[in-house]
């Protein structure tokens, strides 16, 4: 799996990779590559944001904490370091990542440079809103320390930059603080889109965090069904459970993808007659946060040709009816997603130049490689989006049109003047050149 992306499509074989371990080693590798260099971190990206047929810097030796004030919640760490191991360190002292994705085995240079963000975009933004500073080093050896207040455009230009500005050596963040570890989750059914909206809006008025796994299949009257998972962090508890994680493993890679139309069928059915918990109780911040991180190697259910993961945004004003249209082309198709996750962004403005978030809903599904007929699917979805005026995901993306990209990302051209000459990915020659 080294040097592949998480969901294995496009297979792009870089001709040299450099493993970095230390601060002191990183001029003279810079130094010693011509273009086409790329940094690369555990491997969680989807697509081909990380993937460059170059030279591949190789970033997750870079794993140092060099600072933490735990009287303040700042931290700073070299890019290298996982969001899981951020918090092993942080939460047992009560602070907090305030954005987190959906897997904690992201770096925290791979967080900055896709400008993640989590299920509480509503109240807290993404990931680059809390970034206090970082270290951009330069193909041409010089070393921009960024904040939001100085080297500004380099700052807004590598916040969602998809590492093509240059490499984050290390980031100082401002995390958020707890009382411990835990969470108090509450999950409500809804039997179609239209309550979904309403339940939603409710929602995010009490809580910090808000998302729904949706049924993709699911038609008429019925469409869009699903539940609603919010939670917000528990407050000071007399006693709290013991959690043990229990985690599971996909021990190898099936010769056809285990996700069709009837297994679908068959989990969505279920998942969606789950007890819920309306009233809420107690939920350590792994499962909630983190639910597939518990499955080693999830990836391998879609088998070895790999899937496609489809996250779009669409605009406040249009979302009711393009999610209803998205979903109607995706049920007809007969090619759903048992993971489909809807939510919706707030109205902070975007952290970086390629920020994804912005206002509006956001689908994301994943689908199993079946060649020509995926795609056609998905030219019809790109149709749906662009009528909107939405835009999808360049950290999850593997074959979106420059089209569909540069009128998702209108400062694209703008920020082609940030770009490191030496840097450049898969991605960026797609829809950049």
């Amino acid at each position: 799996m080294t040097g592949l992306s998480w969901n294995r499509i496009p297979q792009v074989q870089p001709q040299h990779r450099k493993w970095l371990s230390s601060q002191a080693e990183l001029p003279d590798v810079l130094g010693s590559v011509s273009d086409n260099v790329l940094a690369y971190g555990n491997g969680r990206s989807y697509g081909d944001v990380c993937l460059t047929a170059g030279t591949q810097l190789m970033c997750r030796g870079l794993d140092r904490f060099i600072a933490f004030d735990k009287h303040n919640g700042i931290l700073r760490c070299e890019s290298g370091v996982t969001l899981a191991e951020v918090l092993a360190l942080t939460a047992p002292q009560g602070w907090f990542l305030p954005c987190t994705p959906g897997t904690r085995y992201a770096t925290v240079g791979g967080a900055l440079a896709n400008d993640v963000h989590g299920k509480n975009h509503h109240v807290a933004g993404s990931f680059g809103h809390h970034v206090r500073a970082f270290e951009l080093l330069r193909s041409d050896g010089s070393r921009l320390e960024c904040r939001p207040d100085f080297n500004t455009p380099f700052f807004a230009a590598t916040v969602g930059g998809l590492g093509l500005t240059g490499l984050i050596s290390w980031v100082e963040l401002q995390l958020m603080p707890v009382s411990n570890e835990w969470m108090w989750a509450e999950s409500v059914r809804f039997r179609n889109l239209e309550e979904f909206w309403a339940l939603n809006v409710a929602a995010e008025a009490v809580s910090p965090y808000a998302v729904a796994w949706i049924d993709c299949l699911s038609e008429g009257k019925n469409q869009g069904r699903g539940i609603l998972l919010t939670a917000r962090h528990a407050g000071i508890q007399a006693e709290l459970p013991v959690f043990r994680e229990k985690p599971k493993q996909v021990p190898f890679d099936p010769p056809f993808s285990l996700v069709n139309r009837l297994s679908l069928t068959s989990f969505n059915a279920l998942y969606y007659r789950q007890p819920t918990r309306p009233q809420g109780g107690l939920m350590h911040y792994v499962p909630y946060f983190y639910p597939l991180d518990a499955i080693s190697d999830w990836n391998r259910i879609y088998g070895r040709r790999g899937f496609y993961q489809y996250q779009c945004v669409i605009p406040p004003e249009a979302s009711a009816a393009a999610v209803a249209e998205l979903l109607n082309a995706i049920a007809r198709s007969g090619q759903g997603s048992f993971l489909a996750v809807l939510k919706t962004f707030g109205d902070r403005p975007a952290a970086g130049m390629l920020s994804f978030p912005r206002p509006g809903a956001t689908l994301a599904l994943d689908f199993p490689d079946k060649g020509e007929q995926t795609l056609r699917l998905f030219t019809e979805l790109d149709a749906i989006v662009a009528t909107a005026g939405g835009a999808l995901y360049p950290a999850k993306d593997a074959r979106m049109p420059a089209s569909l990209f540069r009128s998702g990302f209108p400062h694209w051209e703008r920020f082609s003047d940030f770009i490191d000459p030496a840097f450049s990915s898969h991605f960026r020659q797609r829809v950049m050149l």
